[in-house]
């Protein structure tokens, strides 16, 4: 069976899962897109939110003769999870499943090299982070990128994503503090029919919202640090020092 579109692009996920998220905003989280699929749609939570984008770098390991079939995922720093079940199910040996995670670890290692270019991924500690996708179908992304996120010291994490398989998360739930998903539904082994236009995205997509979600941030801490000085101002007294009543 499939899905009725309910997304017109990543763009449209984004916006809609913005307006369901927006409860966080208060919380200047940090908005951590799963590259790269997900960082359309993380853009529009963290433009809408004027808080800062960062991603996660996570390559699926797919079945050998089923690329598409996530048995597996490799994040950034190291952690790796996989699908005992399905790897089981497949007949996949310990061999063949070694080689295929050694290919995606030198493709996420080469990624990171890529994109951070030697700067360091964003502190964590003691934030609120959202981790966002373009959807959720086995999980095993979302599940590597968790455990990368979790060492890196985020206090609360919550997942979201527009549409998601039901059974994924109803697991997930278990590892995050919240899960935020538009649509749901029992069977999901890919994400594209949810979505009328859902081309891949490129490395210089990633690049180009990336730039231009660290231009909007910093002009929205300009503006606050704006207001401040501002609302500083009102409580001086023409001869420089601080009124008693300043708060």
């Amino acid at each position: 069976m499939i899905p009725r579109k309910l997304f017109r692009d990543r763009v449209d996920g984004g916006l809609q899962l913005a307006a369901r998220l927006r409860s966080y905003c208060r919380s200047s989280p940090v908005i951590v897109a799963l590259a790269r699929g997900g960082v359309p749609v993380a853009y529009e939570v963290a433009k809408a939110f004027g808080t800062q984008l960062s991603v996660c770098f996570v390559g699926k390991v797919g079945a050998p003769t089923r690329p598409e079939l996530g048995i597996g995922a490799v994040a950034e720093d190291g952690p790796v999870y996989i699908d005992d079940r399905t790897v089981k199910l497949l007949g996949i040996s310990d061999e063949e499943l070694a080689s295929l995670v050694a290919r995606k670890r030198l493709e996420v290692e080469e990624r990171v090299r890529t994109f951070r270019r030697g700067t360091p991924p964003l502190d964590l500690r003691g934030r609120t982070v959202i981790v966002i996708d373009d959807g959720i179908a086995t999980g095993v992304s979302a599940r590597a990128a968790l455990q990368t996120l979790r060492a890196r010291g985020a206090t609360r994490i919550a997942l979201a994503a527009p549409v998601g398989a039901l059974d994924s998360l109803e697991e997930l739930e278990l590892l995050v503090d919240e899960v935020v998903c538009l649509r749901t539904a029992e069977a999901l082994y890919t994400v594209d029919p949810w979505y009328e236009d859902f081309r891949p995205t490129t490395d210089d997509d990633v690049v180009e919202l990336f730039e231009r979600a660290r231009a909007q941030h910093e002009r929205c801490e300009r503006r606050v640090s704006e207001r401040v000085r501002t609302r500083v101002d009102e409580y001086m007294p023409r001869g420089g020092k601080a009124s008693r009543d300043c708060p």
